[in-house]
């Protein structure tokens, strides 16, 4: 799901909602360590359960009916959430901008899920978070935007890191096959449009979280049902799936609740501390999402990965340096002022003590 760009305008735009739970009621501390917490501890269980279910022996071809399973589910979460939790059924958006959208978190979920069939976990991981070359080279392109020097720094930097964690990968592995690459290339690309489509429509129109998750995925599961039956792979993923219901059907529950509920987490962040604490936090849970996936699941391994993926933050960091610079900057000032305030009291307290 492309939270970044979820707004988080709609009704209760002024209580900090997560499943209905008010946050708002607690201090800022409080509010950070539960969103922190949630992200972590959600997304991680996420992360797990995806790469837990492409372990199940011959799954691999099933990576977009698992999509439609996940779909389903999230449909039923965001329905309940906004009968019994919000209270609130109205749609806001035209359906013609959620057919775009369905459109969109098809191409996205669906081949950042298939791609696992044919890329490593971490791999998978490090394509998302160079999800600002393809936004970059849309702005470019479509929208005639003009970028400074960090920006391309830091696009610099994804795609060195990025391109150097691939070669490891496929020097490891023998079945390496570019075709997941090809697919998280795309997925990367929808992924890049929902952001702009999402902002929009949900500025435009006021529209709740749940709303724009339930008609996106509602659709969604109709594009997905077609699709499946248009490759074949419908009664197949079916009879596989009534094969392992554990592996499939119950793993896919938890990875989808897990999902679902991490986003509420990750958005109640971007709202109350904004996007640069927000992104930090993400960019440090995909870094353990990573670690975690070397510790729990057996495969190779190379000293390339670290410093290649070191590379891809370094990226990461510069945009979200060029993004918020003149805030970081005062903080940084700040800081610095402090600090020197603190060592001079220290200082003339020693000068007191000596006299």
């Amino acid at each position: 799901m492309a939270y970044n760009s979820l707004s988080t305008s709609g009704p209760t735009i002024n209580k900090v909602l997560i499943l209905g739970c008010d946050i708002s009621i607690y201090s800022k501390k409080i509010q950070f360590i539960i969103c922190v917490g949630g992200i972590f501890v959600f997304y991680l269980l996420y992360g797990y359960y995806q790469e837990l279910i492409f372990r199940t022996e011959g799954f691999k071809p099933f990576g977009w009916y698992l999509t439609f399973v996940q779909f389903i589910y999230y449909t039923i979460f965001s329905s309940l959430e906004s009968v019994i939790i919000l209270k609130d059924t109205k749609r806001r958006i035209p359906i013609k901008t959620y057919v775009l959208l369905a459109f969109l978190t098809v191409g996205t979920m669906g081949m950042s899920n298939a791609s696992l069939g044919y890329l490593n976990y971490p791999t998978q991981v490090i394509f998302k978070c160079c999800k600002l070359i393809p936004v970059m080279i849309g702005g470019i392109l479509i929208q005639g935007k003009r970028y400074g020097a960090l920006d391309f720094s830091s696009c610099f930097a994804m795609s060195i890191g990025l391109t150097f964690f691939i070669l490891a990968d496929s020097s490891l592995q023998p079945s390496f096959n570019h075709i997941g690459i090809g697919m998280m290339t795309l997925a990367l690309s929808a992924d890049a449009a929902i952001g702009n489509v999402q902002e929009k429509a949900m500025k435009a129109f006021s529209a709740s979280n749940t709303e724009v998750v339930l008609y996106s995925y509602g659709i969604g599961v109709i594009y997905l049902f077609l699709t499946l039956i248009f490759n074949g792979m419908l009664l197949e993923g079916f009879k596989f799936f009534a094969q392992h219901p554990l592996e499939t059907y119950g793993y896919a529950f938890i990875f989808s609740l897990t999902g679902y509920v991490g986003i509420s987490f990750v958005l109640s962040l971007i709202r109350i501390f904004g996007a640069l604490l927000a992104v930090t936090v993400t960019t440090c849970r995909k870094a353990v999402s990573i670690i975690i996936s070397f510790m729990m699941f057996t495969k190779p391994f190379t000293i390339q990965y670290v410093w290649s993926g070191l590379i891809v933050l370094i990226g990461i960091f510069l945009n979200v340096y060029q993004k918020n610079k003149s805030v970081i900057d005062v903080e940084i000032l700040k800081h610095l002022q402090q600090a020197s305030v603190s060592f001079g009291w220290k200082r003339r307290r020693r000068l007191m003590e000596n006299v």
